[in-house]
């Protein structure tokens, strides 16, 4: 399976945190959701593999090339949604059009004016006059807009209504309706990477816990609400994590190492990673 993005055995360490031996894959054609809580190292993840920040070790491919020998040509199949508009705030999307043919040999305008229509972005407004439900739309249409191959999202939804994040969310799963092009998306809003990720990745205190199918993933886990009793007679390796009251105990175990009968349900994304964090008693 080709893959657009490959990560081997990165290290990057600061005085009071390190990425530890990030493996990471991303094949082609698939949404991947970057999961952990604020600290876990997405954001430090996400810096070297677009090349703004130097691993002290291991190696990053995208496209099958190492990042350090990508060319302009290269970069430009790379889309990316950060935080923030990169723009005079008194520019319009004519300016923005503008500015992006110069920048892009593959920029289209008929492409772009189109889903700032579809989104309802008014085309005379100014950007310190949008709202960040707006300017996330605009982060979204300039990033697809060149026709990329791999778009690289950070938060791309944070602190949006649902109605919006909806709207991007189809976008995306439009976007990758062609099977050469990828996304890698980093979010805390689990229940929209439950809508449209393929595969998840978890970091931990600089670690990759998993990577794993979605599908998979939900599957391989169940939340469990046991009496305090049964939960001392459960199988301890088969506990990812509990929280444990005076009276009852809810766990996320491995379905396969647990036999018997037990109120179970199926995790949710958020479910898994929650617990995650709980300590095994």
């Amino acid at each position: 399976m080709e893959k657009a993005i490959e990560i081997v055995n990165l290290r990057k360490t600061y005085k009071d945190f390190a990425l530890k031996d990030i493996n990471l894959s991303l094949p082609k054609g698939y949404i991947m959701g970057f999961v952990g809580a604020n600290g876990a190292g997405k954001s430090t993840t996400l810096g070297c593999l677009l090349g703004m920040l130097k691993a002290d070790s291991g190696s990053i491919k995208i496209f099958d090339k190492d990042i350090k020998t990508l060319t302009n040509a290269d970069k430009e199949k790379i889309g990316v949604v950060m935080d923030g508009v990169p723009f005079a705030q008194m520019f319009c999307l004519k300016d923005i059009d503008a500015v992006f043919k110069n920048l892009y040999s593959n920029w289209d305008s008929e492409k772009f004016l189109s889903l700032c229509s579809r989104f309802g972005l008014p085309p005379k407004k100014q950007i310190k006059d949008y709202s960040t439900g707006m300017r996330a739309k605009l982060n979204i249409s300039m990033a697809i807009s060149h026709n990329p191959q791999l778009l690289v999202l950070d938060e791309a939804t944070s602190g949006l209504d649902p109605v919006v994040r909806d709207e991007i969310l189809d976008i995306l799963q439009d976007f990758v309706c062609d099977e050469n092009r990828s996304i890698l998306m980093s979010s805390h809003i689990t229940s929209d990477l439950e809508k449209i990720c393929d595969y998840i990745a978890f970091i931990k205190n600089g670690e990759i816990v998993f990577v794993e199918n979605k599908d998979t993933l939900q599957e391989k886990y169940a939340v469990v609400h046991l009496a305090k009793e049964q939960y001392e007679k459960l199988d301890k390796t088969a506990v990812v994590g509990a929280k444990i009251t005076d009276y009852n105990v809810s766990a996320l175990v491995l379905k396969d190492k647990i036999s018997g009968e037990y109120a179970a349900e199926k995790p949710s994304i958020e479910d898994i990673m929650l617990y995650y964090t709980k300590e095994v008693k």
